[in-house]
């Protein structure tokens, strides 16, 4: 058993050390799931653990999005499981954290997208994001604001005005995600946008533009004809 135990022990320094070395770029994705499997399964051969999740989800990223419940059947511990499904968040705040303030603070049509899809990096619940910004369109605020469907309209506008009335909003955007459907508004898209729009108009707050994201792909909701007339985006 211990000379089992220092195999692994020496395979897994040497993973290690390449990864110092030259980071992730020659690890092939099975390997660099295996290097990531070392720090929640501590005794077991985590190269066949790779192939196995590879297999079954198709991909890393599908590794990533799969649910708690489903990496459980696929073999691994809770506490392996979640240290997988942290990964993406960690991305996005990692993202977010980094490129912010790279990130231009006068918002307009042309960087909208830039400017909020990394928000929805790894999600794979519907969530909510507010943008607000003064009459010139330097941003105020920008971030998730709740998670679930946006049709639990009454919730969400009635945070949306307290923020607005709180930054001294001149504009707004929402964006909401469809995780497993199509970057287009539905009937009940629209119909929380103009009533969103009228609310905030109550307070002499512009909604400028409603962002749908799927995939990491997005709409303007103000560029689909039919819709352009809620906005008034300058």
């Amino acid at each position: 058993m211990s000379q089992i135990k220092g195999l692994h022990d020496g395979h897994r320094d040497r993973v290690r050390e390449r990864f110092m070395s030259e980071g992730l770029d020659k690890f092939r994705d099975h390997q660099a799931l295996e290097l990531l499997l070392f720090y929640a399964i501590p005794r077991k051969d985590t190269n066949e653990t790779a192939h196995i999740l590879l297999n079954r989800f198709g991909s890393l990223s599908g590794v990533f999005d799969a649910p708690i419940d489903a990496l459980i059947e696929a073999g691994l511990s809770r506490n392996a499981a979640v240290l997988l499904k942290m990964m993406p968040e960690y991305c996005s705040r990692y993202y977010n954290d980094k490129y912010q303030q790279n990130s231009s603070d006068i918002i307009n049509s042309e960087n909208i997208g830039e400017n909020i899809l990394r928000y929805f990096i790894g999600t794979d619940e519907e969530q909510v994001l507010l943008m607000l910004l003064d009459p010139r369109g330097k941003r105020l605020f920008c971030d998730i604001i709740s998670k679930g469907s946006i049709s639990a309209s009454e919730v969400n506008i009635r945070k949306i005005l307290q923020l607005a009335v709180k930054y001294k909003a001149g504009g707004a955007v929402i964006a909401h995600n469809h995780p497993s459907g199509i970057a287009l508004p539905s009937e009940t898209d629209i119909s929380v946008t103009v009533s969103l729009r009228d609310a905030l108009k109550a307070i002499g707050v512009t909604l400028l533009d409603h962002v749908i994201v799927a995939d990491m792909e997005y709409t303007c909701m103000s560029e689909i004809d039919g819709c352009e007339r809620i906005f008034f985006f300058r």
